[in-house]
């Protein structure tokens, strides 16, 4: 797990850009909870993270073609993008975000982290 910013750094509803151990990540806070996502859509070599949140699907949402990507699978929801994006294991210690990009969230089943959240991504 690195470090990557505080809780209190992220905008609610917003995505924005890191770099984490040498990977481009989009942390997007939703109330309590942060997602991070690989910062390039599958389809078009673009930032999700300059893209538009929608906090009530989960999803953020490529401002070149419109796919949107699923925050907790990392699956386009819509088309044109077909595959996947990596997401990663997130978790919230004494208020600092920490995401873990060397084990893929996609595998484990979610990449989400509630703020006084001690453990791993649940």
């Amino acid at each position: 797990m690195s470090r990557v910013c505080q809780l209190s750094d992220l905008a609610d509803g917003a995505a924005r850009r890191f770099e984490v151990d040498g990977l481009p990540v989009a942390l997007v806070r939703i109330g309590d909870d942060v997602h991070a996502i690989h910062d390039v859509c599958s389809h078009a070599e673009v930032a999700l993270s300059d893209g538009v949140v929608w906090c009530e699907t989960r999803q953020i949402e490529c401002i070149r073609h419109g796919s949107a990507f699923n925050l907790v699978t990392g699956v386009p929801d819509t088309l044109p993008a077909t595959q996947p994006v990596p997401v990663y294991a997130v978790r919230i210690v004494d208020g600092g975000v920490e995401v873990d990009v060397a084990s893929r969230a996609n595998d484990r089943g979610g990449a989400r982290g509630a703020a006084g959240d001690e453990g791993g991504a649940r």
